[in-house]
This record gives structure tokens, sequence and C-alpha cells, in this order.
């Protein structure tokens, strides 16, 4: 596994950074400075270079944002983040804030009077800066682009170099398409959207589009660049050298110019009188700032790369298929220790994160994990995006739960799955509680569904057994999941949120109910499952879509209450297992062999 920057970063940033950033203010006549965690190319996962945040104040998060002033500072989370922000960040240095709940505009709509605020406009989406725009504008405050981040100049030599990992090919016997037919259907989305031309900076659309994979972020094979793509398909694309391997060029043809990113600005300013499709959800505002410079018309709508890259094609689903068995052998590999070796040695959470990490690299074929492992033991579980750092790490204990999450990146799909196991005996109200969960769960595998359906229309299937309780989750029921790309991947979701966009036919989404109580424990169901095309139904009028399962790993049986169950429910539970046990069995052996069929035998 390659370094992170956690394990860098401590608790010490803020005294050490923030003068050095304030100095840089000062030079810069600013009064203050909006961080976010987002990166020039709007990255979840940040290559070190880019984890500006993370320098500033010590917090690692995938999500989060702060605003230091000359006196003051605060840090923004969401609830997923609650312990590890205070555990990475000295209170001392900055405050803690919500997120979600005001945010950064809040902050600099009550607290920044009169003040003058720098922001990056290459961090930040038009949306995203216009809330904030909007909130110094409701304080009589200046907002002011920099030409140079202050952070980059206060991080100075210490700040590690832009990653140059090599872009490699993506084979057609994992992509189900050549790059050439990719590059016909975008430029034909490009004219219906009344454009001439596409610019491109995500990093996920540059590899689903070129069929290329790289390293330059952790979890998730991104190449950073950017693209620019005719109408007739034709393309540049913008790489640092360094990354382009003797295999490259042959690979993209002589239809797709490879420059340099020094380039991209004056090949911006090219496309005067033109009119450039952008994403303004994808890219950043300084795109839209220099080609409005530039002359051009600019046309914000969405990357039309999203939703074919979403709706994945037969080879890729099979890819995903054969991913989930493999990996579903190392999570029951690994299932088999904690029914056995930790119902006994008790271990601590980081030790549980190693064990599991170490059965997917054990498959020979692990490129990376999909996102860090999360392991909660007892309370920690009823976080439901805990993860174990320092001081917060416990210990597993007799009575209680364990929930762990985790996935791995393979070069034929991306997996995640949550798995939540019984230490020593289960309490009445622990199996009551994982059983209603698991009915949630089941209802979303098993729903057929008429074209047009979203997933927020869904989303109640998975929470009634719940609701029927009294009870609910505070968190989505799914998200959907890349083709060895990443493992939240847009548009499409499950949650209780609004959501426009129908689930279509090769959409991967987790189907992912819990529930959580807290200070004591938590339990999440997690598979991965795929759309599957409209057929009928026996009697039915209208063809209906459904879901296929792509994760095979035992679910707890001892935590199941089976009184709680329908007929129908206790056979998809069977026909589970014995899937799980025909396809993952033949990778399994010995003691871990015996018990996966014990694991699953029937109900």
């Amino acid at each position: 596994m390659r370094q992170t920057f956690e394990e860098a970063a401590d608790r010490s940033f803020a005294s050490r950074h923030l003068p050095r950033l304030r100095a840089e203010l000062e030079k810069q006549g600013l009064d203050g400075f909006v961080v976010p965690h987002e990166d020039e190319h709007q990255n979840e996962y940040l290559p070190a270079a880019n984890e500006r945040l993370a320098w500033v104040s010590g917090f690692t998060g995938s999500a989060g944002a702060a605003v230091v002033m000359k006196d003051r500072a605060a840090i923004f989370t969401d609830g997923r983040y609650t312990v590890q922000v205070r555990d990475q960040v000295d209170p001392a240095f900055f405050e803690y804030l919500d997120l979600v709940e005001g945010g950064p505009p809040a902050f600099i709509a009550s607290q920044a009077a009169g003040a003058v605020i720098g922001y990056d406009p290459r961090l930040h989406s038009p949306t995203a800066l216009g809330h904030i725009q909007r909130a110094a504008e409701r304080a009589g405050a200046v907002l002011r682009p920099v030409d140079v981040n202050p952070i980059d100049l206060a991080w100075g030599d210490d700040r590690p170099p832009q990653p140059q990992a090599a872009v490699v090919p993506q084979p057609e016997r994992f992509t189900g398409e050549a790059s050439e037919a990719k590059r016909r259907e975008i430029g034909a989305a490009i004219v219906a959207a009344g454009a001439d031309v596409a610019v491109l900076t995500a990093p996920a659309s540059l590899a689903w589009l070129f069929n290329i994979r790289g390293g330059d972020v952790i979890r998730t094979p991104l190449p950073l660049g950017q693209a620019v793509v005719d109408k007739d398909g034709r393309a540049r694309l913008f790489l640092d050298p360094a990354k382009v391997t003797d295999e490259l060029p042959a690979w993209l043809g002589n239809e797709v110019a490879l420059q340099s990113p020094e380039t991209l600005a004056g090949a911006l300013d090219a496309l005067h009188g033109q009119s450039v499709l952008i994403d303004p959800a994808q890219s950043s505002a300084w795109y839209f700032d220099r080609l409005m410079q530039a002359g051009a018309k600019v046309v914000r709508g969405p990357d039309p790369c999203i939703l074919p890259r979403a709706a994945k094609n037969e080879i890729e689903i099979e890819g995903s298929r054969q991913a989930h068995i493999r990996d579903g052998a190392a999570l029951s590999n690994f299932l088999h220790w904690v029914a056995t070796t930790a119902q006994t040695e008790l271990p601590a959470e980081d030790e549980i994160v190693t064990v599991l990490e170490g059965f997917r690299e054990a498959t020979g074929a692990l490129k990376d994990l999909s996102f860090d492992t999360i392991a909660g033991a007892g309370p920690n579980g009823a976080l439901p995006h805990y993860r174990p750092v320092r001081r917060t790490i416990r210990r597993v204990e007799a009575g209680s739960l364990l929930l762990v999450d985790g996935g791995g990146q393979y070069l034929d799909g991306t997996t995640d799955v949550t798995r939540t196991m019984a230490i020593g005996d289960p309490t009445a109200e622990q199996k009551d509680r994982f059983t209603r969960v698991l009915k949630g769960h089941i209802a979303l595998s098993v729903v057929r569904f008429p074209e047009g359906t979203t997933g927020s229309q869904l989303d109640a299937l998975a929470r009634l057994p719940l609701w029927m309780a009294g009870l609910d989750y505070d968190h989505g029921t799914g998200h959907g999941v890349g083709s060895y790309l990443g493992v939240h991947e847009g548009p499409q979701r499950i949650a209780k949120a609004a959501n426009t966009q129908a689930l279509l036919p090769g959409m991967i989404l987790s189907n992912e109910p819990g529930f959580y109580k807290e200070g004591h424990w938590g339990i999440r169901i997690e598979n991965l499952q795929v759309v599957t095309p409209a057929a009928p139904i026996s009697g039915g009028e209208r063809p209906m879509l459904g879901f296929e399962t792509l994760t095979l790993a035992p679910i707890d049986r001892r935590l199941i209450k089976v009184s709680l169950l329908t007929d129908n429910e206790r056979a998809w539970m069977d026909a589970y297992h014995a899937e799980v046990l025909a396809k993952v069995g033949p990778l399994m052996q010995g003691e871990a062999r015996v018990w996966l069929e014990q694991a699953c035998a029937p109900l």
C-alpha cells in the first residue's frame, strides 16, 4: 500500500503552519483565506502535494474545509468526522464547526465584516464559490482571487512534488469498448448539447474516455490531467510528460494529441468564438473565468462522460463479478478469523484492519484499497464512517459487535462491502436490530421497478423495517461505484434526498442500510449490486428493471432472528449463502473452507 499524507500529519500542524500561512496572507494584503479540501481536479482523495487542508490543520478526512483569519480559524467537517477532527486538530487554534449546517459561507457572513478574503479559483467549483460570494456580500467583505495559493508559498520546499505516476493503458478486455468508439459517442453528446468542444477536468472521465489508468491519487487509479474533446471525437490530452510511457502514444492513437499541462491555458484561449461545454459541478471556477476572458461561449452542462461511465457494459459487469468472487474469498477468510481467533484474542481495531488488508493483498491481484478500511468495535461502530485513528482505537469486547467496511481496487473491478459480526453471544436487542437491517437490505435486493425510477424513490424500502419499530439511520442507503475507478461515483445514488437521475441498466450501487446505538454498537450490511435490464414479470404489463447482487461473503447467521423473517426473506438468505459457497468456496482451503460451509448453511 502507498503511504498516505495522514502518516505524516499530526496535531501540531496548526501551531507550526498557521503562522506561516498568516505571514503569506499579510504579504498578499488578505485578512483571511478559504481552504477547501478539494484540489484542482475536485478529487475526493488527494495526492500529498494537494493536501492543503491537512497541511494547515492536520485534518486528513476526505471532506472538509477551513477559513483562516488573522486572529481566528475554523475547520468544518460533517458527521463522519466528528471524532477524527477532534483527534487530529488542536482546538487551541481551530474551532470545530459543521460543514453541512452553514459551513464556510455562514462563518464568512457572520465573522468577516469588511474583510478581504482570498480564495484560489482553481479549487472551487462555480456553484460552491457562488455560496461564498453571496456570504461575503452579506458581510460587506471583499472576495479576492489569488494568482498563487498562499498555502503553497507557506509550504515552500517542504511541499511534496506533484505525482508523476505512469499513465498506463487499461486493456479493452476490462473496458469492453475502444476509446475511439467512446470518443465518437462523446462527440455526439457535445453536438446534442449545442457545443463545438468540451473541456474535461475530472480525472475519472479521462481514465474512462481514453481507457487509461494512473497512480496519482491514493485509493483511486486516476491520472491527473485535462482534455479538450472536439465534436468529431478528436482530442487533446494534457498530461505531465514525465507520466507518459513509451506505449501510451500508440495506445491513444493519431486522433489524440498529447500536450503538456503548461499549454492548457493557451489551448483554452484559442477557443475564442467557439461554444464550449463544461461542467460547473466538476470543473473549477478558473476554467470558466479563462474561457469567458478568451471570448468563448460557455455552455454549462454535465460532463458528457458521466452517464456512459456509470452505466457499465457487459464486459465491465463481468469483470466486477470476477473481482467480487476474488474479494469475497479474501473477506471470507477474514470473517473466519473473526469467528475464531478474534473471539478469544479480542484484537484492537488497527490489528483488525491489518488482518483484512493482508487477506486482500494475498490475492496477488490487489492494486490498492478502494478506501481506508473502517473497523469499529463496540461504541466506535456506532459512528457510521469511523476509522481507527490513534487514541480512539478500541479492542473488541465480548457481548458487543464489530463493524468492518472495506474494499479493494482490482484491474477488473472495484469492491466495497460491510459486515457486522458478533463478538461472543449477541443480545436479543442486537439480533432484533440486525434482522431489521437485513430485512431492509433484502427488500432493496429483490425489488423490481419501472424505467425512470430514481434511487430516492427506492430508499424507503430499506428503511421500512426499522421505521416500523421507530428506528432509522442518518446516512444514504446507496452510492454509485466505478469500474476500477472511484468507489464513490455519481450521478446515481439511493438516499432520502431527492435525486432526479433514473437508475439505468449497468449502474452499480451499494445497498447499505444500518442502525447505530450511540455509545454502544453499530450495524450495517452492505453489498454492491448492479441494475439489470428491464424484463417482463409473469402476469405483469410492463417490463421491470431489478438488481443483481455482486458482493459474495457470508452474513453472520448468529445475529439473525429467524422468526422476524418472512418465508421469502429466508429463501433469499439461503439462496444468497448457497451462491457464496458455490462461487467463493473453491478459492478457500482447510479450516476456513469448513467454516464457510457452516456459515452458509440454510437457516
